[in-house]
């Protein structure tokens, strides 16, 4: 009779042990859920376990039960942005989420350009620490973490603007949502998502690489490091895949360093994973990045060709946009511009004028358009430069020109309204121009808001 009773006790002890209440990290204290729409609400618990569920904002409550696998969801319908509110759900236990608000959501993911934050740069950036108390801007810091399979949670912790917690987060990132949140009165949830060397294959489903054996083959070219996954689909399965239920706004990415390896696949891969990511949210959402800054890379113009690479994606993705940053480098042998309050003001001027739909917002620099040939010059159109362009400094740099031998010279590059006249006497007949294609070029040709002209090429040769 005692062997029996210790039984029962230890089955009793067992099915209390496993019977809990859990929310994945992403639902916890401090967050932030996007603005009117319908949030896939879930967590554990024991099977068949009732669950209750109550949003502050309209006091309803939500029922539910886990099934066999001992999960639970609701549908919860979000209001316009506001807060703070509260969530509490009621099941074998009751977990009550605090300061809860309501607004938009962006992930800000990449390599180390987005991983840097203000302790990078602990003078440049101490006073915009000293100054970063905002309560309607909340961060979530994803773990860095691998997996060969797409997973189901991610790590990480919502925490509230202030200095004590702006100084790690991802630099570009909060000055970009300080931005728009600044420019729209609402909250701004940013959903940091990066790892620092990791190239754009391992931030792409395995989807995209078992469709074409031509990224497949370029994915192979990288060389692994000890300090950060390469592989295909493996940042994604654990990093971005567990929250593609989440509800977002948009996202904002800074990566391509690393793709100076394999630069001529980049356009295609890159826009496989926009597309691919799009699909698993089912929200055609906006996406805005970074062109890579002026950098030593060595040997042949490999960033150049990357640089090349994402104004094509812009070009062949809607609903993107590209900040070209080759203004700001200030040293081309660091590979991590400091100064990233540009970067994200400039990342935010997109958001602002594409998805918010502010007026009067010049957000992007010029971006070439086409060439005209009269004579022995070469007439450059560009976008984006409607209200004319400008140098800064005596004359402007870093144009050269080539007739059909492909032999390049440097060019006399001359304004003219919203157009670049370039010429050499070395080049009767011109057949090409490029502008800026280099790794380390640092050029002067802006529009007349101030923002630097893209990296260009007119032509399509073979680049060594």
């Amino acid at each position: 009779m005692k062997k029996i009773y210790l039984l029962l006790v230890a089955s009793a002890f067992y099915f209390s042990a496993n019977a809990y209440l859990r929310l994945p990290d992403i639902f916890s204290d401090n967050m932030v859920l996007q603005q009117q729409t319908t949030i896939h609400f879930y967590g554990w618990s024991g099977p068949i376990q009732k669950i209750s569920v109550i949003a502050s904002w309209n006091g309803d409550t939500l029922k539910t039960s886990t099934l066999s696998d001992a999960v639970w969801s609701v549908d919860l319908k979000t209001p316009k942005a506001g807060g703070p509110y509260t969530i509490t759900v009621i099941g074998d236990s009751t977990i009550t989420i605090h300061n809860v608000l309501i607004g938009d959501n962006w992930i800000c993911t990449g390599q180390s350009n987005m991983e840097f934050s203000a302790d990078w740069h602990k003078n440049y950036y101490k006073q915009e620490v000293a100054e970063a108390s905002h309560p309607e801007i909340r961060f979530f810091h994803i773990w860095n973490i691998s997996a060969p399979y797409p997973q189901q949670e991610v790590r990480g912790k919502w925490e509230v603007c202030s200095p004590e917690t702006m100084h790690t987060f991802s630099a570009a990132g909060y000055f970009f949502g300080r931005t728009l949140n600044e420019n729209l009165h609402e909250p701004i949830g940013l959903i940091e998502s990066c790892w620092g060397g990791t190239p754009v294959e391992s931030w792409t489903p395995i989807e995209v690489f078992n469709r074409s054996e031509k990224l497949a083959i370029s994915a192979a070219k990288l060389t692994p490091v000890p300090w950060c996954p390469v592989r295909p689909a493996v940042t994604y399965n654990a990093m971005i895949a567990p929250i593609t239920s989440f509800p977002i706004k948009g996202a904002i990415w800074y990566q391509g360093e690393t793709n100076t390896t394999n630069p001529d696949t980049y356009e295609e891969t890159f826009s496989a994973m926009i597309h691919s990511w799009r699909e698993l949210w089912n929200e055609d959402f906006p996406f805005y990045f970074v062109q890579i800054a002026p950098f030593n890379y060595g040997k042949g113009d490999k960033g150049a060709l990357v640089r090349e690479q994402q104004l094509k994606t812009y070009r062949a993705v809607p609903k993107t946009g590209m900040v070209v940053v080759t203004d700001i480098t200030g040293d081309t042998n660091n590979i991590h511009p400091k100064d990233k309050i540009t970067v994200g003001k400039r990342l935010a001027g997109w958001a602002l004028a594409n998805t918010y739909g502010k007026e009067n917002i010049q957000y992007s620099g010029p971006l070439y358009r086409s060439m005209e040939i009269k004579g022995s010059k070469a007439v450059i159109h560009f976008d984006f430069a409607q209200n004319g362009l400008m140098k800064k400094g005596d004359r402007l740099t870093d144009f050269m020109i080539a007739g059909e031998d492909q032999q390049f010279f440097p060019a006399t590059a001359i304004i003219e309204g919203s157009t670049v006249v370039v010429s050499s006497p070395q080049v009767q007949h011109p057949a090409a121009v490029r502008f800026s294609f280099s790794n380390t070029a640092e050029a002067n040709l802006f529009n007349e808001a101030g923002l630097p002209a893209s990296p260009f090429r007119t032509d399509d040769w073979e680049v060594k």
